[in-house]
């Protein structure tokens, strides 16, 4: 008998209900940059790459009309590499009765919880990026400690920097874990209608779009443990200089790890460590001042990411895997490709010694494009 329920159309209708339960389920996937996925192109594996071009600046200059045009200033673009590097499945099983339900068009609770976790899966993946080598920097708040308790300034510090840093005005979000968005929905100035201008608040149950950005809560915002407890490391070089990539640092205990925020003393620029040895660390942004020998470091601790985003932080790219419309080789596949958000999976169904093995899958990968895009709102 489920030889004859698992059919072409089921698996068709399964996996657009699982796409479709996949969409509601992601948060960053959707909002980050995905304009480079038609670049990749069909015959995409893992392993595929593609190049994101890094936009640099240009100088405005003043005309002068002559015979002779003014020589043009060479500009060396960088690019950053998306690498197709991670293909995860959800494996899950399903009795004859819950296959009849994809045929009624209701999604099964194993299937469900399939989608549920590759949306974690994926979700998990960009938050990553943010702590990794080339994260974000920009930081503000208190570790340890949930924002948005009383008021809104961690925001607008967090927006302060953010156009400090060039942050174009549009595309912005905010997105906060469970604890900080319960802060956030008791405060007047979201939730009383005359303040904020607006219902939604009430009615909806979410923020919404204020303040410039729109504010969305993930169940998957990431937390960053400052593992060693860095501290008393002080500047060993008497010749620091703006645009350096690295610090000599002496005199510390607690060795710190890739995704610690630290400042420096003499002045408020936050940096993130790319890399340490126990003389050097290596950090984003390059340094912003001329400190002097033996300025101390002080390290902000663990926190949650919470974070003001542009879409252009993070480039993402998924791509659609191959599929087989009929039993072949003792399977049987079908790809969905969401038209708005660009999200692809697959659900593949193979036959096992008289049962079936049902999976989704996905194949994608991501890389933080441009970090001075993102600003840690810690918790």
């Amino acid at each position: 008998m489920a030889g004859t329920l698992v059919t072409t159309n089921v698996v068709q209708t399964a996996v657009a209900m699982g796409l479709d339960a996949l969409r509601q389920q992601v948060v960053l996937p959707k909002l980050v940059n995905r304009s480079y996925e038609d670049r990749i192109g069909p015959a995409a594996r893992q392993g595929s790459t593609v190049n994101v071009a890094v936009p640099s600046a240009i100088t405005t200059r003043s005309v002068t009309a002559d015979v002779v045009p003014p020589a043009v200033t060479a500009v060396t673009p960088t690019s950053v590499s998306i690498t197709l590097d991670q293909w995860k499945e959800a494996p899950f099983a399903m009795s004859d009765q819950a296959i009849s339900r994809v045929q009624a068009g209701i999604l099964p609770m194993q299937m469900s919880e399939a989608v549920k976790s590759l949306a974690n899966t994926v979700d998990d993946y960009l938050w990553s990026l943010i702590d990794s080598a080339s994260g974000v920097y920009g930081y503000t708040g208190t570790a340890g400690t949930t924002p948005f308790a009383s008021n809104v300034s961690q925001y607008l510090d967090a927006r302060a920097i953010a156009n400090n840093q060039l942050m174009p005005m549009d595309n912005r979000f905010v997105i906060l874990d469970a604890d900080a968005e319960a802060n956030a929905l008791q405060l007047t100035a979201f939730l009383d209608a005359s303040a904020a201008g607006t219902k939604e608040t009430v009615v909806e149950g979410e923020i919404g779009y204020k303040l410039g950005a729109r504010w969305l809560m993930s169940q998957n915002v990431a937390t960053h443990t400052e593992t060693n407890s860095p501290s008393s490391w002080l500047v060993n070089d008497a010749s620091v200089a703006v645009g350096d990539t690295t610090i000599t640092v002496d005199g510390g205990s607690g060795a710190p790890v890739e995704g610690d925020i630290f400042v420096i003393a003499g002045s408020t620029q936050t940096y993130q460590v790319s890399s340490a040895t126990s003389t050097v660390i290596t950090m984003t942004p390059t340094v912003k001042y001329a400190y002097a020998d033996n300025s101390a470091l002080t390290f902000k601790g663990s926190y949650v990411e919470n974070m003001l985003l542009h879409r252009d932080l993070i480039g993402f790219a998924m791509a659609p895997l191959m599929e087989t419309e009929q039993f072949q080789g003792g399977s049987m596949s079908a790809t969905a490709v969401d038209e708005d958000s660009g999200l692809a999976l697959r659900l593949e169904v193979t036959r096992q010694y008289k049962q079936y093995q049902w999976s989704f899958d996905a194949l994608y990968g991501g890389a933080v494009v441009r970090p001075e895009l993102g600003v840690i709102i810690a918790g």
